[in-house]
């Protein structure tokens, strides 16, 4: 069997979460009647500190919920250009919204800069350039950044973002796929980072392990026009406690073993920084991502078939980049052979 470790995604259900989805007493959730649904939703809320929570199907979908709440058609999502929403939603936000993305730059560390963001922002004045400007309507952090290698943003830049924010009277969405990741690394309870953003999206179906779906948070008021956005998109589920109670298991049980999947990842980012040919830097490894390049677009293409056929999946970051990302499936024994048999795929 190959050593998948092209995403957490891939991730199988705990024993655990397979016996509560057999067990799970549901409802029509439309109707408000899942009490399972309901049971995450209020745990979610508690454990970020916020009002109110709404299960999704889909980190994709509870980000687009999320902005549909936040803007009006034509106004500015202003966001990283590396940032998850803007390269792995398709288009979404604008396809569905009539938002426009007002992408700003990524520091290597995941951090927009504070100034970008503010030369980002338009606000209403006299002047006839503001006609020509589309109003802005949310600004947007990631955290853990997957792109910049599952970096750590800190409370404190957030707590800078928040500020800026609310001198400007905008609101800020969280993309928090991995925030658990970034709790469990730096030590810190969620609501560090919670508490400067007016809206979060959690991914269960990524270490969390659990098979399906993700969490809104944010303030009642917020997460009744989430809903509702919801169901535009489809996304109104019936007897869903079935895929809801392993989302409990998810946050009740599978938080702290996260800290696993760091310190495999720091296994193989320390084992492939010693092939040829390869370039990492093992420091910047934080969480459970391990970005590598090689010296070519050409090299990487050759390199992930190589490993594919020697039983190893990665995934193509492009430009010469590939991605490896520890799970609950994946073991330390898992991440030494992976080494091995990258070995060999080396070039010469």
């Amino acid at each position: 069997m190959a050593i998948d470790l092209r995403s957490d995604t891939v991730t199988l259900p705990t024993p655990t979460m397979r016996q509560a989805m057999a067990t799970a007493e549901v409802g029509d959730d439309v109707f408000g009647d899942d009490p399972t649904v309901n049971e995450l939703e209020a745990l979610a809320a508690r454990m970020t500190g916020m009002e109110a929570g709404l299960f999704v199907t889909s980190g994709t979908m509870g980000n687009l919920a999320s902005l549909l709440a936040h803007c009006q058609r034509g106004q500015e999502v202003i966001l990283g250009d590396e940032s998850h929403i803007f390269h792995y939603e398709n288009g979404s936000a604008s396809a569905v919204g009539g938002m426009v993305l007002h992408t700003v730059p990524t520091n290597a560390d995941g951090t927009l800069p504070l100034d970008a963001i503010e030369a980002a922002i338009h606000l209403p004045s006299h002047h006839y350039h503001f006609y020509h400007w589309a109003p802005p309507g949310v600004i947007c952090l990631e955290n853990t950044h997957n792109r910049c290698g599952g970096s750590v943003l800190a409370p404190s830049y957030f707590a800078d973002v928040a500020a800026l924010a609310r001198r400007h009277g905008l609101p800020i969405h969280l993309d928090g796929a991995r925030l658990f990741n970034a709790a469990v690394a730096s030590g810190r309870p969620v609501t560090d980072w919670t508490r400067h953003v007016t809206s979060v999206q959690l991914c269960l179906s990524k270490g969390l392990s659990a098979p399906v779906g993700s969490m809104i948070c944010g303030s009642a008021a917020f997460i009744d026009r989430a809903r509702r956005m919801r169901k535009i998109l489809g996304g109104g589920m019936r007897q869903a406690g079935v895929i809801a109670a392993p989302g409990i298991v998810a946050l009740t049980q599978m938080v702290d073993r996260l800290a696993e999947d760091h310190r495999t990842a720091r296994t193989l980012a320390e084992g492939v920084s010693r092939l040829p040919g390869v370039t990492i830097d093992v420091a910047k490894v934080q969480t459970n991502i391990v970005i590598f390049s090689l010296a070519a677009a050409s090299e990487a293409e050759r390199f992930q078939a190589a490993a594919a056929e020697a039983g190893v999946l990665l995934s193509d970051f492009g430009a010469g980049r590939l991605r490896m990302v520890t799970h609950y499936g994946i073991s330390e024994d898992d991440c030494r052979d992976a080494v091995r048999l990258l070995a060999g795929c080396c070039l010469a």
